[in-house]
């Protein structure tokens, strides 16, 4: 039995993966997948419910799912409560596949840091390309209603296009913090692991000491260095290359350990005859052998840094609104009436959080089972 038939058997494993496909084609397709745009606010429209779906109007006909349009109200001074506004003479069919908001889809730009200066001052970003210009939704409401599947925010602005949008920094801040830790942590282990002696001590030295340093201690003095006024993909950025920076110390030391064992074995004494030199025969010989150990640590390694950007967006300290992300949309949880009154704003990016964490963490144990060549038959 080979180890795909054997992972396609767990079903923890499946239902993981399935969680993460579902999530990261969301994500990919953002803006076809949300109703509105993150930042647009509604009118009178701050902190709003779920938005409930009829299927009577008014005359009690039944004419299809539908939503009317609804305000916040002023706020009572005897209950201190808001009253919703409900017009129920302009109910608003839910359609599929409906015209709204223009967008911009796979569009390919870097944006130039704050501080960079060009001969022209209008030039902010770098475009690669400029992606196909739509406005095209899944889902949305005909008319003058809008449906708010879980509610909006202080600012107005509809949480669940927000929760998709937002998906997709805290999904790709692993996978681009796995694609930087992971290559430097096989390349340090493998170096030292097949040249040993002093390469091999002074090596292990500078991993044992980035080992002792704790990655979210590390951003928060960093962040205090770096300049205040720092776009959210700067930020990105830098907390990405921190994280990746401390993160590649623990594999390289597995990695030696592997190396140490395999630079003994015929195939790779054999490659040092034939003249091959040391670097080639770590690529090409060495390291592939560690590629099911390192498969399964990149997996379980992604929420560490799902984790850490969460972290520092909840504190403060990472992506700054009006752009969105699942750990800056938590840091509500600090307003004590919100997460009384509209436990909804919270309650949301916190379970998509840990629906992915353990989704990557059921399929890396899924694969850790079927790649352990103890359990080949």
């Amino acid at each position: 039995m080979n180890w795909w038939q054997k992972l396609k058997q767990n079903n923890l494993a499946k239902f993981g993966a399935i969680v993460l496909l579902v999530f990261y084609l969301i994500v990919i397709f953002a803006e076809f997948v949300a109703p509105y745009s993150p930042y647009y606010s509604q009118a009178d429209g701050s902190l709003l419910p779920p938005t409930p779906v009829y299927w009577r109007n008014v005359e009690g006909q039944l004419i299809g799912p539908h939503v009317y349009p609804t305000t916040q109200g002023p706020i009572s001074l005897e209950t201190g409560d808001r009253e919703l506004r409900v017009d129920r003479s302009k109910p608003s069919p839910l359609r599929l596949l409906v015209r709204g908001d223009e967008y911009r889809f796979l569009q390919l730009r870097f944006p130039l840091p704050t501080q960079f200066s060009l001969t022209d001052p209008k030039i902010t970003e770098i475009q690669f390309f400029p992606g196909f210009q739509g406005n095209l939704h899944l889902f949305g409401a005909v008319g003058e209603g809008r449906i708010n599947l879980l509610g909006t925010d202080e600012q107005a602005r509809d949480q669940f296009s927000r929760l998709v949008y937002g998906g997709r920094i805290s999904l790709f801040i692993g996978i681009v913090g796995v694609a930087i830790s992971f290559p430097l942590g096989m390349l340090v282990g493998g170096i030292s692991g097949y040249f040993g002696g002093m390469v091999d001590a002074v090596l292990m030295r500078i991993v044992e000491v980035l080992m002792t340093i704790p990655s979210i201690y590390l951003l928060v003095a960093l962040k205090a260095v770096f300049p205040p006024k720092l776009s959210s993909f700067e930020e990105f950025l830098l907390i990405t290359m921190i994280t990746s920076f401390v993160g590649w110390a623990g594999l390289a030391r597995v990695i030696r350990g592997q190396v140490l064992s395999i630079k003994e074995r015929n195939f790779v004494q054999a490659a040092k005859v034939m003249g091959g030199k040391p670097l080639y025969i770590i690529l090409r010989h060495v390291l592939p052998q560690t590629a099911t150990y390192v498969i399964i640590s990149a997996t379980l390694a992604i929420p560490s840094f799902i984790v850490a950007e969460a972290v520092l967006s909840l504190i403060g300290l990472g992506i700054k609104p009006p752009d969105p992300s699942w750990g800056n949309m938590l840091s509500l949880a600090t307003n004590a009436s919100i997460l009384v009154l509209q436990p909804w704003l919270v309650w949301s990016p916190a379970i998509l959080i840990v629906l992915t964490i353990l989704a990557f963490n059921l399929l890396g144990d899924g694969l850790r089972d079927a790649l352990d060549p103890r359990n080949m038959q």
